[in-house]
């Protein structure tokens, strides 16, 4: 697949089919995206492929926690005030998932329906999450976070797959300590659901937007 094509190609997908991602991609995906660049080649990333039936316990707990009301207590803050113009594009993504599902602004039970299923990972059969050590300063190693998880994405949609970096996947840090024995010295950074889209889904279809680059680029000579 061409570079741009990937770019352009590329979309969070909100439904997958249950059909499990051969253990040979997965591998054929980390193996490649470990060349994502990194500051000072540091490549301060740790990661843990979670598959079958520990997925599966991960998935209904954290849904479960999110339908109770459990108070989220992420590693990484979440952003709660937003400038004008990010709150705008971020109220309206959510729009159109919600439009696409059918689901109105009123039908309190189905959006709580669909918060479940994004904290069970859209039905997703693979999670990549990516953890760091607490010793590190975490802006630079965020960044290079960034970079590879970006890596992961473009991969597995040249290979067929469909990804979703969710921040529900880890807004119960501790619920992810327990199930995947990871030590408390590591700080739970961001997971991403990874499968075979749905593509009978509209979710997986509503037109995406993105700013002009008279809105974001200052050009200087």
């Amino acid at each position: 697949m061409e570079t741009e094509t990937a770019v352009k190609g590329r979309r969070s997908i909100r439904r997958f089919k249950p059909k499990p991602v051969p253990e040979e991609i997965v591998r054929d995906i980390v193996n490649t995206a470990r060349w994502s660049p990194s500051w000072g080649n540091t490549q301060p990333w740790e990661l843990y492929v979670v598959t079958g039936e520990a997925l599966e316990r991960f998935k209904k707990a954290n849904r479960r926690k999110c339908l109770h009301g459990e108070a989220p207590a992420s590693d990484i803050a979440m952003p709660e005030v937003w400038p004008e113009t990010l709150k705008k594009r971020y109220v309206e993504v959510g729009k159109k998932v919600l439009t696409s599902l059918s689901i109105s602004r009123e039908d309190v039970e189905a959006r709580n329906e669909y918060y479940g299923e994004m904290f069970a990972l859209f039905g997703a059969p693979c999670m990549i999450l990516v953890c760091l050590s607490k010793s590190l300063h975490m802006e630079y190693a965020m960044l290079d976070v960034g970079l590879l998880m970006q890596t992961v994405c473009l991969l597995a949609h040249d290979r067929g797959l469909g990804t979703c970096i969710l921040a529900g996947s880890v807004r119960y840090p501790g619920l992810l300590r327990e199930l995947l024995s990871i030590p408390e010295d590591r700080v739970v950074v961001i997971g991403t659901a990874m499968g075979y889209p749905d593509w009978a889904a509209p979710v997986n279809h509503f037109e995406r937007e993105r700013a002009e680059l008279d809105e974001f680029v200052t050009w200087v000579s």
